[in-house]
């Protein structure tokens, strides 16, 4: 798992050094305090829960450098690894917390249902951390409410938590407070950038530009990477320059203000192209940029904004993510600065137009990532070849990487275009792209939830515009998501809201479905006679409208629920209302697995000679279809039934004739079998497609 909001400083001179620099008093003082007793211990209690320690400091102060430190230096004792998830997003929103808790649950490979709250989540994460010792490194918590509900249950775990300041409510937490680096590190990280020549010739100057950068790593690594471009200026003429800086606009605590200023001396040297690249930047879902998505913002080649992304990265303004090829992120601390310089610079008109191009070029690549999987000469394949060679994707193996890679830029793309509210069109088409891209590359079930998360977004779409025909399909999707789950009271309510949006979108596809589905729920309710009528309704409609295979399908469900209730005269009707429907349609699986059915209903009802007949029929319809697993099942099903009858041996033999008439019946009270959960399980390896 990556790091969602990673600040530069020591981190970025660690890439370039392969060392950290300095904080040795820090890393001293937090060594000590994971092995300090805590309060608990003190009063001779077993601690229960994990060890915390906090770095407090400013964004741009190396904290996250430090965490990272930490945790490499201490990670033989953990063996279960670093799990690194970030509370806040580079722009300043707290990240739900569902949304870690699932982070979290992603990099310890446990499964989340889809549309779980966040209560459930966060105790899914400390389950799942119970036997475990691990280090949970959570980067630039708000508050202890974030931090709280991800504690592990067990002191054999560390959670290492980085903040701007304390965590009011945490228990025995003594914050490792942040200043700036001391003189001679500060030194030492500028000499990675600018050689040690131009510090030895003029070491007071050094100092000079140390103290013109408050010494924060941040700054400092602004003003070496705008050194090192430049080979011929003098490191006193820099520390001049900064100095001489006004502090234009709002105004900065004065602690903020070195790492505004080294900003703005990289910004001011920029080409106007690359300034603008830059400032859209602040646009970028997340933090997350590659060069397809600069070129987007900017409307320039991708190459071109590829060149640019790299000139970011050596002057400290971007940082390459480790965990994905040619992927940036925006710094923390430098997210705010990227902000407020595009809302003073661009214009409204041309800041929702970038967003718009970004918007539509995540789309096509969307597109082109889920038509890759389609079969040679399909039409989706067809129109892939018309695309541009850089919106193409030269395997299903590729797009599937770079979907994985781009997986949270582009659910916080799809979240930030529904939050817009002005570009609500291209949200939706975004949204559906993903949605066919996931459910191509991952399976509608592995993708789940994700795809709860996106179909909530399409809910709120189409309520905000009075969309009801789109409303009727996410609340459709929403309550399949719930029923998978086991949450049927909210599906069933899910499944009403969608009928009456389908009624107001007079949609008969989405009503009848919605009608389906309202009787499915009441069936996993156990309330047979509500899912028959509903069953009942959606079945009128569909034989209004003539749609016949509908009409067969839901004949076999109606009758499944009168079986259920034991109304078998019901649903010997029905089933054979389902085989004629099938037998029209030409569908011979689905006619044999309707007499299975049939004859299952008639071994219930004590008629084991009508049952034996048309399971022959059934037999002999899958093998006219060529379904040899059906045929094998079937067949089993008979000399299961012969074996009830008191002939093992015609059941080892095959087929037999009919028994004589009164050999077999069934029992007193005898219905369907139970499942586990004590519902009658109607075609246990022969059930119906629904």
């Amino acid at each position: 798992m990556t790091d969602q909001a990673v600040d530069v400083g020591g981190a970025a001179a660690g890439q370039r050094t392969g060392q950290f620099l300095g904080r040795q008093r820090e890393l001293k003082e937090l060594r000590d305090d994971i092995a300090r007793a805590g309060l608990d211990t003190l009063s001779g209690k077993k601690s229960p829960r994990a060890r915390v320690l906090l770095i407090a400091g400013r964004p741009g102060s190396g904290r996250t450098a430090l965490a990272e430190e930490l945790a490499r230096q201490v990670a033989g004792d953990y063996p279960d690894g670093v799990l690194r998830v970030g509370l806040t997003e580079p722009g300043g929103a707290r990240i739900p917390a569902d949304r870690v808790a699932r982070d979290l649950l992603d990099a310890l490979a446990v499964p989340a249902p889809p549309g779980a709250g966040q209560d459930e989540l966060t105790e899914l994460v400390r389950a799942a951390l119970a036997g475990r010792r691990a280090i949970v490194l959570l980067d630039d918590a708000a508050d202890a409410e974030q931090v709280g509900p991800l504690l592990p249950d067990t002191s054999a775990c560390l959670v290492v938590a980085t903040a701007q300041g304390p965590l009011t409510g945490i228990p025995d937490v003594r914050p490792c407070t942040l200043g700036g680096l001391d003189v001679k590190s500060s030194v030492e990280l500028l000499e990675t950038y600018t050689g040690s020549v131009r510090v030895t010739v003029d070491p007071r100057a050094a100092e000079t530009l140390v103290e013109a950068c408050g010494a924060q790593p941040a700054a400092l690594v602004l003003v070496g990477g705008w050194l090192a471009a430049r080979p011929k200026a003098a490191v006193v003429d820099v520390a001049r320059q900064l100095r001489a800086m006004s502090d234009d606009g709002p105004e900065l605590p004065s602690a903020e203000r070195p790492l505004a200023r080294a900003f703005q001396l990289v910004y001011e040297s920029l080409s106007q192209p690359s300034a603008r690249i830059l400032r859209l930047l602040a646009l970028a879902p997340a933090g997350i940029a590659d060069a397809h998505t600069a070129s987007a913002l900017a409307g320039c080649s991708v190459s071109g904004a590829q060149n640019a992304l790299a000139d970011f990265v050596a002057y400290g303004l971007l940082r390459k993510d480790g965990a994905v090829p040619d992927q940036y992120r925006v710094p923390g601390s430098l997210a705010p600065l990227l902000r407020a310089l595009c809302e003073a610079v661009d214009r409204p008109g041309e800041v929702q137009l970038a967003r718009a191009r970004m918007l539509e070029r995540t789309v096509r690549l969307l597109q082109s990532c889920r038509a890759v999987t389609e079969p040679e000469g399909s039409p989706a394949r067809k129109r892939l070849a018309g695309l541009p060679r850089a919106l193409r994707f030269p395997s299903a193996a590729a797009a599937d990487r770079w979907l994985s890679g781009r997986q949270s830029a582009l659910l916080a793309a799809a979240r930030l275009a529904v939050e817009d509210g002005g570009l609500d069109t291209l949200a939706r088409r975004l949204v559906a792209a993903l949605v066919r891209a996931l459910a191509a590359h991952r399976g509608a079930e592995a993708a789940a939830p994700e795809l709860y998360g996106l179909h909530r977004l399409v809910l709120d779409v189409a309520e905000r515009r009075d969309l009801h025909r789109e409303k009727a399909a996410a609340l459709l999707n929403l309550g399949d998501l719930d029923a998978q789950t086991g949450r049927t009271t909210e599906a069933l309510a899910r499944y009403r809201a969608a009928l009456d949006a389908g009624r107001a979108a007079n949609d008969p596809y989405a009503t009848g479905r919605a009608m389906e589905s309202v009787g499915g729920a009441h069936q996993e309710l156990g309330d047979w006679q509500r899912a028959s009528d509903w069953y009942g309704r959606a079945l009128s409609q569909r034989l209004a409208r003539g749609e016949r295979a509908d009409e067969a399908r839901l004949y076999g469900r109606l009758a499944t629920v009168h079986t259920y209730a034991g109304r078998y005269g019901e649903a010997l009707r029905g089933w054979r209302a389902a085989v004629a429907g099938y037998r029209r349609l030409g569908d011979l699986p689905s006619q044999a697995r309707a007499l299975s059915e049939a004859a299952r209903v008639q071994e219930y009802a004590g008629r084991p000679e009508e049952s034996l007949r048309t399971c022959r029929e059934a037999v002999e319809q899958a093998r006219r279809a060529g379904d040899l697993r059906l045929q094998a099942a079937l067949q089993l099903r008979l000399a299961d039934t012969l074996d009830r009858l008191g002939d093992p041996a015609a059941g080892r033999r095959g087929p037999p004739p009919p028994p004589p008439r009164g050999a077999w019946a069934a029992p007193p009270g005898r219905g369907p079998p139970k499942n586990n959960r004590g519902t009658p399980k109607i075609g246990g390896c022969i059930g119906l497609k629904r």
